[in-house]
C-alpha cells in the first residue's frame, strides 16, 4: 500500500480511479457467513437457490460491500479519514465466480461544518462486475484536512 497526503484543495469534481479486480468465490461465501452469523439460504443452499429467480447462490450484500470497499484501500491518504457511506444499493445480484472491481469518481466537495480546518469530499462508489454491470453503488464521505491549516 501507498501512503500519500491528498489535502481537500486537492481533490477534482469529476476524477475517477478504478481498482483492480477480485474473483468471489464459494471460500468468500463461507468466510462471510461466519464472520457475521448470516447463513440464509439465499447465500449458502444451493438446493433452495435452484428454486429461486436467480438459480444459484447470491453474495451477501454485505460481503460485497466489504469488498468492494476493500479494494479501494490500495493508497492510504494521511490527511483524510472516513467520514460513513450514505446511499448504499445492491442493483444486481453477485455469484460464486463473478470478478468485481470499483470505480471511485470524485462527485462533491463541501466545507465541513464543524471543523474549519478540513471539508468533506464525496466518492461516488460504483463496484462492477466482469461485464462492467453496476452491482452495488454507494457514497463514501471523507473528512479532509485543508492544506497548511
Amino acid at each position: 500500500m501507498t501512503q500519500q497526503a491528498q489535502y481537500f484543495e486537492d481533490y477534482q469534481i469529476g476524477d475517477v480511479r478504478s481498482t483492480n479486480g477480485r474473483t468471489i468465490t464459494e471460500t468468500d461465501f463461507v468466510v462471510h457467513a461466519g464472520h457475521t452469523g448470516d447463513f440464509f439460504p439465499h447465500h449458502m443452499d444451493a438446493e433452495f437457490c435452484k428454486t429461486t429467480p436467480f438459480g444459484q447462490r447470491i453474495a451477501h450484500g454485505t460481503m460485497v460491500f466489504a469488498i468492494g470497499v476493500g479494494l479501494t484501500a490500495g493508497v492510504i491518504n494521511t490527511a483524510a479519514f472516513t467520514y460513513g457511506y450514505d446511499r448504499l444499493r445492491f442493483v444486481k445480484p453477485v455469484f460464486i465466480g463473478d470478478t468485481i472491481h470499483t470505480r471511485i469518481t470524485i462527485s462533491a466537495k463541501a466545507d465541513d461544518p464543524k471543523r474549519a480546518d478540513a471539508g468533506r469530499v464525496t466518492e461516488t462508489c460504483e463496484v462492477l462486475n466482469q461485464r462492467s454491470e453496476v452491482v452495488m453503488a454507494c457514497e463514501h464521505i471523507l473528512l479532509v484536512n485543508r492544506r497548511g491549516v
